[in-house]
């Protein structure tokens, strides 16, 4: 990818080193209560947020954060990636009468604490829609190139894959899927967060087609290593990877022919409306 020569982000808070602030921050009963029930209707874990008053109380969380070093490559490309998607999005949303709302970044190490509760790398990246902030620990990146997931536009997949859950959030499709899972099985819970999620693919592709028509940032091979990220992170993957065997019925972000048929999609579309994973799911 061409990159370097890329407008950066301001949305960019880097976390990472940060253990703590040294005093806690003390919460009466009726506020760990308040606490807990707006962190419960954002859709949190009850046992993350168990953990995150747990950190705020004995002062492990981190109350500052500052951009992402100029000396630092990594975190210097995701910064480049997230204000290349907020142009495409600013225009796409702009196109169709809507205002696009920018997400924040967010760069950690180990754990963090979010509007969602507390998160570890082990999650891998994620959007916490209570904050609009993407999360990312970017030693991610090396577990990706372990599974096959290589190169620059590998990595930019996962954050415009992430941007696309704040699109889902903004169009008020995240909300909607969340109230239709209260209600349904487990087994229909996990269909409906594996349609979610190849939206989110295939708006990651939206982004990708604009980059390069726009400002030509894809280069030879680029693509191929975003399908093979794609492929990598695909459920049933997953599932072989860990020795374990394949469940359908279990996937909650889909197969890898799923996740590189819709980021193909969107790839080759350039059109948000061409991600409608619920309408073909029908």
């Amino acid at each position: 990818m061409k990159w370097r020569s890329g407008r950066r982000s301001s949305n960019v808070e880097d976390r990472r080193g940060q253990s703590g602030v040294g005093r806690g921050i003390k919460l009466g009963g009726g506020a760990t209560i308040a606490v807990i029930v707006i962190g419960l209707l954002l859709g949190a874990d009850p046992m993350q947020m168990l953990n995150m008053l747990g950190d705020l109380e004995s002062g492990s969380t981190t109350s500052s954060s500052q951009p992402a070093p100029k000396n630092d490559e990594q975190a210097q490309f995701v910064s480049v990636v997230l204000a290349d998607t907020e142009d495409v999005w600013k225009k796409l949303f702009t196109k169709s009468g809507e205002r696009y709302h920018e997400p924040g970044l967010v760069l950690f190490t180990g754990r963090v604490v979010s509007a969602c509760g507390m998160q570890s790398a082990a999650t891998g990246p994620f959007y916490c829609p209570g904050d609009s902030k993407v999360y990312i620990d970017l030693g991610f990146y090396r577990q990706l190139a372990q599974m096959g997931g290589a190169g620059d536009f590998a990595r930019a997949y996962v954050i415009g894959h992430e941007v696309g859950h704040h699109v889902q959030n903004l169009l008020g499709t995240s909300a909607a899927v969340q109230k239709k899972m209260q209600t349904s099985s487990k087994a229909g819970a996990n269909a409906l967060s594996v349609l979610q999620e190849l939206q989110a693919d295939c708006y990651a592709g939206v982004w990708a087609h604009h980059a390069e028509k726009d400002r030509n940032m894809l280069e030879e091979g680029d693509v191929e290593e975003g399908l093979a990220a794609a492929a990598a992170i695909g459920d049933d993957a997953l599932q072989k990877g860990a020795g374990r065997n394949v469940r359908p019925e279990s996937f909650t972000h889909g197969s890898s022919q799923q996740r590189v048929k819709w980021l193909k999609r969107g790839l080759r579309s350039g059109r948000a409306d061409q991600c409608n994973t619920f309408a073909e799911a029908s």
